[in-house]
C-alpha cells in the first residue's frame, strides 16, 4: 500500500482540498448576498428581495450605500441605536438622529409604528432595501430591522477632531438628502 507517512499526507492533502472548496462556496455565498442586498428595489427579482408595501420612500441604490456607509461610522463611534425596541424608547425620549428602517421586513407590523413617531417629532427616516444589509452596516452579525444614527454621542465622548468633522459631514449630507426624498415621496 504505501507508508504511513505518504498516507498521512494524501489524507492532509484532501482535506485541505474540501477545506478550500468550502471556503471559496462561503466566499462565493457572501458575494451572491452582497449583490442581492447591493440591488435596487424596483430591479430585483420577486424571489430575491420582498419588500413590505409601506417601504416608501426607499433609498436608491446610491444613496442606501452612504446610508449603510454612515451607519458603520456611527456605530464604530458608539453614536447608534438597533432594534426597534431601542429605537423607539430613544424616539420617545426626543433624542434626535436620523433613523434607518429595512425594507423587508416580515411580519411588517414590527416596524409600522416607527414612521408615524418619526414624523411626530420631525426626525427624518428612510427604508433601505436589506435588514441583512442594515446589520452589517451596524457592526452585528444579526440582521438589523431598524436603526437611530444619533448626530452626537450621548455621553462625553471625546474622538479625535478630524473623525468628528468627517462624521458630522457625512451625517448632514445624509441627512439633507433622506429629508429632499421624503419631501419627494409626499
Amino acid at each position: 500500500m504505501g507508508s504511513p507517512d505518504k498516507v498521512k499526507k494524501v489524507k492532509k492533502e484532501k482535506k485541505e482540498k474540501k477545506e478550500k472548496k468550502a471556503k471559496k462556496e462561503a466566499e462565493e455565498t457572501v458575494a451572491a448576498e452582497v449583490e442581492v442586498a447591493a440591488e435596487p428595489a424596483a430591479e430585483a427579482p420577486a424571489g430575491k428581495l420582498s419588500l413590505c408595501a409601506i417601504a416608501k420612500p426607499l433609498a436608491d441604490d446610491k444613496l442606501s450605500k452612504k446610508c449603510l456607509k454612515l451607519a458603520k461610522k456611527a456605530a464604530k463611534r458608539k453614536q447608534i441605536k438597533r432594534g426597534v425596541k431601542e429605537v423607539i424608547k430613544a424616539i420617545r425620549k426626543n433624542v434626535q438622529g436620523l433613523c434607518l428602517i429595512a425594507g423587508d421586513i416580515s411580519p411588517v407590523d414590527v416596524i409600522t409604528p416607527l414612521p408615524v413617531m418619526c414624523e411626530d417629532r420631525d426626525i427624518p427616516y428612510i427604508y433601505v432595501p436589506s435588514k441583512e444589509a442594515l446589520g452589517q452596516a451596524g457592526l452585528t452579525k444579526r440582521p438589523t430591522s431598524c436603526m437611530l444614527i444619533l448626530p452626537k454621542p450621548l455621553k462625553g465622548d471625546a474622538a479625535k477632531d478630524d473623525e468628528t468633522k468627517e462624521f458630522a459631514a457625512l451625517y448632514a449630507e445624509v441627512a439633507k438628502k433622506v429629508k429632499a426624498a421624503a419631501i419627494i415621496f409626499t
